[in-house]
């Protein structure tokens, strides 16, 4: 199952230098612990402004990299958070942390195209 869509990925970076294609990956992969682990303080406090907040910021950073199902899981935490509606966020985000999972995987392969 892949997370990215390789080509539309290809066309958003062909303008990019390759240094530059990396600086953006390895910036995902450095902060990607860090942003799940805030995203699941978030929902432990029922914060719900800051994971409204944070899943937006993720969802724009997964964009780029042209990760649907990533996207569309983060958007749908963003929404819960917007709409205070805890029902059904455990599942979202254990989802959402399988498949990012797998994208962070089929980031560190594209790098070795790039390195």
């Amino acid at each position: 199952m892949k997370m990215i869509d390789k080509e539309k990925f290809l066309e958003n970076f062909q303008y990019f230098d390759n240094e530059v294609i990396l600086e953006i990956i390895n910036i995902f992969i450095n902060e990607y612990p860090e942003r799940m682990e805030t995203l699941r303080k978030n929902i432990d406090d029922k914060d719900f402004d800051q994971l409204k907040f944070n899943a937006h910021s993720l969802k724009g950073v997964v964009a780029n990299f042209v990760a649907p199902e990533v996207q569309e899981l983060a958007r749908q935490l963003e929404m819960k958070g917007a709409e205070q509606d805890f029902s059904d966020v455990e599942e979202i985000y254990t989802e959402l942390r399988e498949k990012a999972d797998i994208l962070v995987d089929e980031l560190e392969e594209i790098k070795k195209e790039y390195e």
